[in-house]
């Protein structure tokens, strides 16, 4: 692939990712090209079910377009001092330390599977908010991201 179809690629991905999540701030690259030997990383579908507990799930994919595998290694927001990455196995959920992000492949954080888990809430968000977050990969550099709370029932999946 040349340079030209190679930057008209990612900026139609990019174009897609933006459309899908509905705001600029849901989706950025983190990272560099492939050429550097760095993931190529974009986020979209990001979103937290509105929390009626002091806990929360939040829900994304991460998506990469690079050559290079990288890893989910933690989330960090202010809205929580204690932000956790949880696999979903046999209907049990448990914390990892991370999460596989595979060579022009994706990571699907979705309800009943692996997810965010916001621990102690120091403010619960209403529905309409938007909750910022920054992701943190083994190699890519780190990617802030704004979840929009929807309802507590929202699922993308259903619809």
């Amino acid at each position: 692939m040349n340079r030209r179809t190679t930057v008209l690629s990612a900026t139609v991905a990019l174009t897609a990712a933006l459309a899908l999540s509905g705001c600029s701030s849901d989706s950025s690259s983190g990272g560099a090209s492939g050429a550097d030997g760095k993931p190529e990383l974009t986020v979209s579908g990001a979103f937290m079910p509105q929390p009626v507990m002091d806990m929360a799930g939040g829900f994304l994919t991460i998506k990469n377009a690079g050559g290079t595998a990288d890893k989910l290694t933690s989330v960090t927001s202010p809205i929580s001092d204690d932000v956790q990455i949880h696999e979903t196995k046999n209907q049990k959920m448990q914390q990892v330390t991370s999460f596989d992000i595979p060579a022009n492949g994706e990571l699907d954080l979705e309800r009943g599977g692996n997810h965010i888990m916001f621990m102690g809430l120091k403010t619960k968000p209403k529905q309409g908010d938007k909750v910022s977050i920054e992701l943190h990969f083994e190699k890519a550099d780190p990617i802030k991201v704004d979840l929009p709370v929807e309802a507590a029932t929202h699922n993308p999946k259903q619809h």
